[in-house]
């Protein structure tokens, strides 16, 4: 496998190996296309990259007209700007009349870093979730990033598309196969099943070869798509291994370890036990450092395990 790599970083290059082969393609960006990487594209296909400024409501009225004239409108900006500053937007604009537009935000979670809790996104899935015909997904690696972005030219819809600053381990190799929708499962065991997505997906890993190490064999899951949700996989989970804990890089209120709660609460109730930040926010300070303060590391991911295991 190749070495680590943010998703942003494969995000830019997925728009411009794709914009060769899909004219229909138009990026918007709020000022930091350096950050979000879409700057390459804007050099590559400036016909086709459009410049809003520090304007993130418009950026989204504008990817909505631009998605009303049959284009395919890639909206970039930070997380914590794209879903908190421009919602009303999304919502009345973009998700209501249920158009074509892939809003791509960068910088989610608390791995920003030394930004601080004003620009770490810990509550943008939810936002996103909550809103009708909206498609939310959370890709793991630059791999599983890169077959997001084709994918989503395919999709009828809006979609919120969440990517990370910092550079994470690979997850997937070159022939991984993605489905929006269906959720992967990377290994399999019956002691307890472990529902992760974006960076969370490497600590669910690291997690289970920890517990593998003391003789309990789990279950990992990358829900990449966080909606539509891929209820069948949780049910079969539950079923088959009795336990559930959920990783995300996000509150655990309204994000992925709800939706995976909502779904046992009413289908298979099991344990659970929601690994994510705990009604906070975040705060300045080395991505790692921040993880491991917040409780979001493998070693929490196998502590949680072994009591929802004791549960059973």
């Amino acid at each position: 496998m190749a070495g680590k790599e943010a998703t942003r970083d494969a995000y830019g290059r997925a728009l411009v190996r794709l914009g060769a082969t899909h004219p229909q393609m138009v990026v918007l960006d709020a000022d930091l296309s350096k950050s979000t990487k879409t700057a390459d594209f804007g050099k590559t296909y400036p016909e086709r990259f459009i410049r809003l400024g520090v304007a993130e409501q418009n950026l989204m009225g504008t990817a909505a007209g631009l998605a009303l004239a049959g284009k395919i409108p890639f909206a970039s900006s930070f997380a914590v700007f794209a879903t908190g500053r421009a919602f009303e937007q999304i919502r009345n604009s973009i998700a209501y009349p249920c158009l074509n537009v892939r809003i791509a935000a960068t910088h989610a979670g608390i791995s920003v870093g030394e930004d601080g809790g004003s620009h770490q996104s810990i509550e943008d899935v939810a936002l996103m979730r909550v809103l009708p015909h909206m498609t939310v997904v959370v890709p793991a690696d630059a791999r599983e990033t890169d077959k997001v972005i084709e994918a989503s030219l395919a999709w009828e819809g809006p979609m919120y598309i969440r990517m990370g600053r910092l550079a994470v381990s690979p997850v997937y190799e070159e022939d991984y196969a993605f489905t929006i929708g269906r959720a992967v499962e990377l290994r399999d065991g019956t002691g307890a099943t472990i529902i992760a997505n974006g960076l969370m997906v490497q600590e669910a890993l690291q997690a289970a070869s920890l517990l593998e190490a003391e003789g309990i064999a789990v279950r990992v899951l990358n829900m990449h798509t966080v909606k539509p949700l891929d209820e069948a996989a949780i049910i079969r989970a539950a079923k088959e291994t009795g336990a559930i804990v959920t990783a995300e890089e996000h509150s655990i209120i309204g994000g992925l370890g709800s939706a995976v709660a909502e779904v046992l609460v009413e289908q298979a109730p099991v344990p659970m036990l929601r690994v994510g930040l705990k009604d906070c926010f975040g705060e300045s300070g080395a991505p790692r450092e921040l993880m491991e303060k917040y409780g979001l590391t493998a070693s929490h991911i196998v502590a949680g395990t072994r009591a929802v295991i004791s549960r059973k």
